[in-house]
């Protein structure tokens, strides 16, 4: 019996047709692609976990706050949020200390380690309110509050326990006459120990600027650097005020 031959070229015919061979390259070009992707991907995800916020960019921000302008790099602020260009409530800065500088690779470790917190200084720069910064209100307001006698604080400072009704729960202040200025002033909760002191154990607001507040927190590990600190916030400061 003859075969069919149209039945023998069918059966005789390539395995794999074009057509398939065409889809399986697809299919592996798009597989490829997909696992480029998730790398790429885990590469960004994990380089900015580890900067959990920060940044290394010094591009500069002008930020609008009432009657001033400020041009703040990127690094030193430290909410993504606040890092453009625009009117804005306030800015949220951090500065090393005594450096002044933003974060960078050099300064990470600064940045990231809990258990340096005189490393850093961090400032909040908003419109005033008040026609008095901290040392204007020590006569008017914290003098009526003070409870009993002043003890000696380091670096000339002089220590003030509060009322136990002045709102101020356990607060203390430092106060210190300055030659042809109002009397240094700063609140601070002081820790159990230095080993507990966080970078926020004190806060004292300044005047800047046309019409701006700093109000800037620091390790009460600083106190015996007050007078650097408090000249080195107002330089900062008006070094980024934009003429």
């Amino acid at each position: 019996m003859t075969a069919n031959p149209a039945t023998t070229a069918e059966d005789h015919g390539p395995l794999i047709s074009p057509r398939f061979v065409y889809g399986l390259t697809a299919v592996v070009a798009s597989l490829a692609l997909l696992t480029a992707g998730i790398s790429v991907a885990g590469r960004w995800y994990g380089e900015n976990l580890a900067l959990a916020g920060h940044t290394t960019s010094a591009e500069n921000n002008d930020i609008f706050i009432g009657q001033d302008h400020l041009r703040l790099p990127s690094n030193v602020i430290r909410f993504d949020e606040q890092r453009m260009t625009g009117v804005a409530e306030r800015a949220d800065l951090y500065l090393t200390w005594p450096g002044m500088q933003g974060y960078t690779d050099k300064t990470r470790t600064l940045f990231n380690d809990v258990n340096r917190p005189e490393s850093l200084v961090f400032l909040e720069i908003s419109q005033s309110t008040m026609s008095r910064d901290m040392s204007g209100r020590l006569e008017p307001i914290y003098r009526h509050l003070f409870e009993g006698a002043a003890r000696p604080g380091p670096a000339g400072l002089q220590r003030h326990a509060m009322k136990e009704n002045s709102g101020y729960g356990q607060e203390v202040f430092f106060t210190a006459d300055r030659d042809g200025d109002t009397p240094y002033t700063v609140r601070c909760i002081l820790p159990a120990t230095p080993a507990t002191s966080t970078s926020a154990d004190c806060q004292r607001d300044i005047h800047a600027g046309r019409d701006l507040v700093v109000l800037y927190r620091f390790s009460s590990q600083l106190l015996p650097q007050w007078q650097a600190i408090d000249t080195a916030v107002l330089n900062y400061v008006n070094s980024k005020l934009a003429p």
